[in-house]
């Protein structure tokens, strides 16, 4: 069964991928706060929203939004500017569907190239990306606050040359 799939009872069987909307910016704000120790605010998350540039979805299921992406479109490449699970659902597969469903789109817009930032301590994330085919390019010094933290430059060639 695909995303969206319902039992026959109605329910829905696995968690489904689709673009953010105005309504969900509350449950993403949310997340965010308890993901970050220097979280972005409902205000960027809204303007984020608003240009065509960004790429902002969810991952939902029947208890409600359970992580987000934001993607930030330039020319033929791309940033994975943010991503994150709610912290109680973690470990559950829900960044891997999310992650896989932004790489997909990316692919169906013709993207080349996509780019992140992960930090150095995160080797969660870093395991995610690196399953994914995202290789280390390069280190910004101190680049995260709150502690403060190098951030590792991952990139993720989406076309073969």
């Amino acid at each position: 069964m695909g995303g969206g799939a319902r039992s026959a009872a109605g329910q829905r069987l696995v968690p489904t991928v689709r673009p953010a909307t105005e309504a969900d910016l509350a449950a993403i704000a949310a997340i965010e706060s308890a993901s970050f120790s220097d979280p972005w605010s409902l205000k960027s998350f809204g303007d984020s929203l608003a240009h065509g540039f960004v790429r902002m979805c969810v991952v939902e299921d029947d208890a409600g939004i359970a992580g987000y992406s934001v993607v930030w479109v330039s020319g033929e490449e791309c940033e994975l500017a943010n991503l994150a699970v709610d912290p109680a659902r973690r470990r559950s597969g829900l960044g891997a569907l999310l992650l896989d469903a932004l790489l997909e789109r990316a692919r169906e817009e013709a993207l080349f190239v996509i780019f992140l930032e992960v930090r150095a301590s995160n080797t969660a994330a870093q395991a995610l990306y690196a399953s994914r085919g995202f290789h280390e390019v390069g280190r910004r010094p101190l680049y995260y606050k709150n502690p403060a933290e190098d951030a590792l430059i991952l990139r993720r060639d989406l076309k073969a040359n």
